[in-house]
Order: structure tokens, then sequence, then C-alpha cells
């Protein structure tokens, strides 16, 4: 095998396992440990791994894992705003709504005017966003922390959304694909939004440009559940051709 041969594959394993030891990938290759070295050291000036005490990570993010709120705070900020500040006209005084962690849930509940409205969440920075409205009724699941994300999660908070009915659910996602429906990258998530969804009257998608063609790990649904998509003005104009061919009702802001 030619070094370079080696080198790149050596590349895969590591993506693939996203860590693993020196020793084991001498054993891999057939070649000596200090050969291994050599290689990563290259690899790693290269930018195409990063070297561990004994071993080597990868730096490829793992799209599968639930990213923590802070990460997910400062991601398209100027959209996420943008679509929460729209999708807040669709709340009137009587509402019974749900909110999920996400953060474009947190911005909705942030532009929320101080009305007298029900909000269900199992998201910790909604309800401490909301707290501070008179009007505004807050319930939470409760159920498991995620830490990551300050959320609910668990078989508490999935029987606590079973126990009511809300007019409309506002959720943002992971992926949105026009064949293979709505994911999310967090399968307990998943289950709370596609909860949330199950009971509410209207569902109101809010996802950016970035989330469309998009397949996350834990699909929630078709499309077919959704009532209505908002999304910023960056998406490709032939996505809103099919989703318009789909009858569903687009709010672009």
């Amino acid at each position: 095998m030619l070094v370079a041969e080696r080198q790149q594959k050596i590349v895969e394993v590591v993506n693939e396992r996203k860590s693993i030891r020196v020793s084991e990938l001498s054993r891999i290759f057939s070649v000596t440990e200090e050969t291994i070295r050599r290689d990563l050291e290259k690899l790693e000036t290269e930018q195409k791994l990063a070297r561990s005490h004994g071993g080597a990570v990868s730096i490829i993010p793992d799209e599968s894992a639930e990213l923590s709120f802070s990460e997910r705070e400062i991601t398209n900020v100027k959209e996420k705003k943008e679509i929460a500040n729209e999708a807040a006209k669709y709340v009137i005084e009587g509402d019974k709504i749900m909110l999920d962690a996400s953060t474009t849930a947190w911005y909705l509940a942030k532009a929320l005017p101080d009305i007298p409205v029900t909000v269900l969440t199992n998201s910790i920075k909604v309800a401490m966003e909301l707290s501070s409205r008179k009007e505004v009724t807050v319930i939470s699941t409760g159920g498991t922390l995620l830490s990551k994300s300050l959320s609910y999660v668990g078989p508490l908070a999935e029987s606590s959304l079973d126990t009511y009915h809300v007019n409309k659910a506002f959720i943002s996602c992971k992926g949105f694909h026009l064949d293979k429906g709505i994911s999310e990258s967090d399968e307990q998530q998943a289950r709370i939004k596609k909860k949330m969804m199950d009971n509410a009257d209207s569902v109101f998608i809010m996802i950016d440009h970035s989330k469309f063609g998009v397949r996350a790990f834990s699909r929630l649904s078709g499309i077919e559940a959704i009532d209505h998509v908002i999304t910023d003005g960056k998406v490709d104009t032939a996505i809103l051709q099919q989703l318009s061919d789909r009858s569903l009702n687009l709010i672009k802001v």
C-alpha cells in the first residue's frame, strides 16, 4: 500500500470511529506505531484529523448529535429572529399554544406580547423568558432534563403533553425533506415534537433556509402533518415552488 493511500484510509477510519488509538491503527495497517505517528503528524498538519494522547480523533462534527443551546443560539440568528417575529403575529388573545425547545421558539417567546395566552413548553429557556409576563400562563412539561438543550424529555414529558390539546404548535426541526418528511437529530426531542404536533389543531414549522433538503437521524412525520411553514427569504426558488405544489401554506419573511 502506498503511503498516500494508507494516510487516506487512516482519515477514513478515524472519521468513521471518531477516535482511535495508535496501536490499533498499527495493527490495521500492519506498520509500526512510529510510522503511524508520522502519518498522524502529517495528517494533522494538513488539518485532516487531530492527534490526541495515544491516538487520533476526527475533526468532522457529529451531525447526529444534538447541539447545545448556546451553539444553536448563535447560528443563523438574523433569520431565526425574523421567523420568530413573523410567527408571533399568528398568536392571538385566548390562544393555547405549544413551543418546543428550539432557539427559534425561544425567540418567539421573546416576541410574544403580554396578552392572555397559555403556553405549554418543554423548554426551560422559554418558560423563564415568559415568567415575567403577567397575562401569559406557562405550563412546563417536566421530565428528564437535558442539560445541553435546557429542555425536558422522556416519558413524563411525553405523558404530560398527552393531557393537553392546543390551538397551535410552533416547532422547529433539524431537517425538512419534501419526500422524507421532517426530522430531528435527537430521538427524544423528536418524540416530544411529534406529541406536540399530534395534540395541536394547527402546526407551524419554523425553519431557516439551511434546513431544507436535510434528513436528520430521527423522523418526526411526513410533511402532510404540517399546516404552515415559516421560513426566510434565502430559500431556493425551486424549493418554494415545490412547497407550493404540495399545497403547504408558505409564509416567507
